[in-house]
């Protein structure tokens, strides 16, 4: 199974949201898209790991952005992930970051591993905070970290691909919106490891609002794209997180699979 093959496969077994789109796009898109996912969900998998300290996460994750920075058109697949502790804690998708890293053209890989050491860098930051987050500026802070910053790259990646140009505000809001209804989705989870990423005083039905407000960043972003791999990617997510904000609302904790598929096959029409 070549690299590719098995980027998609990884892809199937770590994002229900991004692994239809991404499959659905061209080469050499799909291979630019996936190595950026499959990258940003490695140094994730560090930032959720319930087997590893504060600390140990914030050094792994200063250590990849270094490896990162380190990237040239000579770098192996191990030097992208020299100098990692508690490798065994670590998942597959993890340990495999340089053949992700890889994965993507020359010409825009480059890009791809600077948004992740920036984004491995930021996440070292919410680690050693235990993600203390106070006002909704702190929230607007967190969610562009992990997720706004991506909205950025993938309008990058469409502009090198066929020159696609898009609104940089919305995406950051694309971003924004799917991260909080992962905060949504995640928040039982998230208060049992000891972490609140509401704002203080702030209910459920307020980071509904958030998560709504910036959805409609969202649909204005979809919305002015044009015919073309990037609006065929877009419509898909932000089709699974109004849904999943549906169910949740009605006590749900997640989409069913009929339900992605017929969001899927919506979004499509």
């Amino acid at each position: 199974m070549n690299l590719r093959n098995n980027a998609l496969k990884i892809l199937q077994q770590t994002s229900r949201t991004f692994y239809i789109p991404i499959s659905r796009l061209p080469s050499p898109l799909q291979e630019a898209v996936a190595s950026a996912y499959l990258c940003m969900r490695a140094i994730d998998e560090i930032e959720d790991s319930p087997a590893l300290e504060n600390l140990a996460k914030a050094r792994l994750l200063r250590q990849i952005s270094l490896n990162l920075q380190a990237g040239t058109e000579y770098s192996t697949t191990d030097d992208f992930v020299r100098d990692l502790d508690s490798c065994e804690l670590l998942p597959e998708v993890t340990l495999r970051l340089g053949e992700w890293a890889l994965l993507a053209p020359e010409t825009i890989a480059p890009r791809i591993w600077d948004a992740t050491a920036a984004m491995a860098d930021r996440m070292a930051y919410w680690a050693e905070t235990n993600w203390k987050i106070q006002t909704e500026s702190d929230l607007d802070r967190y969610t562009f970290s992990v997720a706004g910053a991506v909205g950025l790259l993938l309008c990058d990646l469409w502009a090198w691909h066929d020159g696609t140009q898009t609104d940089r505000s919305c995406a950051i809001g694309f971003g924004r919106g799917l991260q909080a209804v992962n905060i949504i989705r995640n928040r039982t989870d998230d208060l049992k490891r000891g972490v609140d990423f509401f704002p203080d005083n702030w209910r459920e039905e307020d980071l509904y609002m958030y998560a709504r407000r910036n959805l409609k960043l969202a649909e204005r972003y979809t919305q002015a794209l044009p015919l073309g791999p990037a609006l065929d990617f877009c419509k898909i997510p932000l089709a699974l997180a109004y849904g999943t904000l549906e169910v949740l609302a009605l006590g749900k904790e997640k989409l069913s699979r009929s339900d992605v598929l017929a969001l899927v096959e919506q979004a499509n029409h």
